[in-house]
């Protein structure tokens, strides 16, 4: 796949203004005000063939109250530092089998992994949670495009990522109600997870380490503008048929734009991007980065599309865990 994006020097320059709403704060605070309830954790024992790890069906209360499920994998053994590490699936993906998450529990910390709710039903991660949408929201989904990006697009009450940024906030204190009050959270996640991620990142100041590969949901109206693949091609699609809907479909992304949450980010942060990745282009990576406040890196990998740096890249953040824990 060819390069189709800015040249590398001018994506290390790239710092678009971004489209901030005055209340974007506001918005979010009411939001997570809304949804400050019991977190109504419930784990269940799951068999499992592995020595030195026990593993947890997990369901708790999500955006709204409705029930989200999860993998908890313990070691019998933690090493180093009280932690856990969070995993946000990629796009269409759900929490899938505990085994595909061995990797970061191989290294002696608890993992809880977050279903992504209506998701994964085509995978080979797939979900088990629904997406019942808002409480009395009719016609919340007419007129949408196949996906979950269009779900109640014109309006950001209604709207799909709405629900599931809260839900991946809430997941930070389900993983302190499993691991210890104390207990030090690492976001590890790409693509879509990259984007909640990020989001997360934004919303709370209790996080120690965040390493998002290739993550989405920045840049919205770029995205849409310069690649037909990926997620948010939904979008561009749902456009073409509401054509008189433009201005109030980004205006509602403006509140869930991952450069607005980099923006307000404090926690440590690796990044990283792919030059030919038309599901999440560069440039739209690269201005997440730029905007990022807090302490950040990025790797970059000239030629290659969405899988980034792939086993290279995971075993990077993979050291770069294990030296958290022993730091």
């Amino acid at each position: 796949m060819p390069l189709f994006d800015l040249p590398l020097d001018q994506l290390r320059e790239f710092r678009p203004v971004r489209d901030e709403p005055a209340d974007f704060d506001a918005f979010w605070s009411a939001t997570l005000a809304d949804n400050a309830g019991p977190l109504n954790v419930i784990t269940r024992p799951e068999p499992a063939p592995f020595a030195g790890l026990t593993v947890h069906d997990v369901s708790f209360a999500g955006y709204g109250g409705d029930p989200i499920r999860g993998w908890w994998l313990r070691p019998e053994r933690p090493r180093g530092r009280t932690a856990c590490v969070l995993h946000f699936p990629g796009y269409d993906s759900g929490r899938g089998y505990p085994h595909q998450w061995l990797d970061y529990a191989a290294l002696g910390v608890s993992v809880l992994v977050m279903d992504i709710r209506g998701q994964g039903g085509g995978s080979q991660h797939p979900g088990d949670t629904a997406d019942p949408g808002p409480r009395g929201a009719s016609g919340m989904g007419k007129g949408e495009v196949p996906g979950f990006l269009t779900r109640g697009i014109e309006d950001r009450e209604l709207y799909y990522l709405r629900r599931l940024y809260v839900d991946a906030y809430r997941s930070v204190d389900v993983a302190r109600e499993l691991v210890g009050a104390a207990a030090e959270i690492v976001i590890a996640a790409g693509s879509q997870g990259g984007g909640i991620g990020l989001a997360v990142a934004g919303l709370r100041s209790d996080l120690a380490l965040a390493l998002l590969d290739v993550p989405s949901f920045a840049l919205f109206r770029r995205a849409t503008e310069i690649s037909g693949a990926g997620s948010r091609a939904e979008i561009a699609r749902y456009l073409s048929g509401h054509r008189d809907s433009i201005d109030r479909v980004f205006g509602t992304l403006a509140y869930f734009d991952g450069v607005n949450f980099a923006a307000r980010a404090g926690v440590e942060a690796g990044f990283s991007v792919a030059l030919m990745d038309q599901v999440c282009p560069p440039s739209t990576v690269f201005a997440a980065y730029h905007h990022y406040a807090g302490p950040k890196d990025i790797a970059v990998w000239p030629y290659n599309g969405h899988e980034g740096g792939g086993p290279q890249q995971h075993a990077a953040n993979l050291t770069r865990t294990a030296a958290f824990l022993d730091g």
